[in-house]
């Protein structure tokens, strides 16, 4: 255990030197755009409560490429940019922290690390445990104040969308990892 937050210790302090880097700035904008159109073209809304969207890849590329911070300052700007093109309910803080914690969370997972299924379901299991069923079922519930914080439409949801998503996240990483990166570290 010691060995793993000495090794996140030294990731995050890595990424914090992305934000000086022009190339991770402009990378990480472009990966935000991409967010955002995804989230624009890419989104089904279910209910008030529940969206299925396929955005967070773009989230994740982002996080893999520049690290924890970049990816989570990206995640605030896709935000608030999402929200003017597309809003769908109330403006709410706490859908900008979720958004940053999502690049945040991912970042903590692959930045400087390989990408392995093993890892790729874990970063799945940590946003939908964190993210999905406990902070945002909160806000919901302090923006409309319904009683039930956990619905089992969205427990449901998720346990669904969990091994789907972690295809899809694994796979598309996997191709960042062996085609998009060694063309940005040359």
């Amino acid at each position: 255990m010691q060995k793993f937050s000495v090794s996140l210790f030294a990731r995050l302090q890595a990424a914090a030197h992305e934000i000086h880097r022009i190339s991770s700035l402009t990378g990480s904008a472009m990966l935000a755009a991409l967010t955002v159109v995804m989230d624009r073209l890419c989104t089904w809304q279910v209910s008030q409560q529940l969206e299925i969207g396929f955005s967070f890849l773009a989230v994740a590329a982002s996080a893999y490429l520049y690290g924890p911070w970049l990816a989570g300052m990206a995640g605030v700007v896709v935000d608030l940019i999402s929200y003017f093109l597309r809003p769908n309910g109330d403006f709410f803080f706490g859908f900008i922290l979720n958004q940053f914690l999502l690049g945040f969370i991912y970042g903590c997972w692959f930045y400087k690390k390989k990408v392995t299924l093993l890892r790729t379901f874990c970063a799945c299991l940590t946003v939908v445990l964190v993210l999905n069923l406990c902070l945002t079922p909160l806000w919901l519930h302090i923006m409309y104040g319904n009683t039930a914080l956990l619905s089992a439409a969205r427990l449901i949801k998720n346990l669904i969308k969990l091994p789907i998503d972690t295809g899809l996240l694994f796979l598309f990483l996997k191709v960042v990892e062996t085609r998009l990166a060694p063309q940005l570290r040359r």
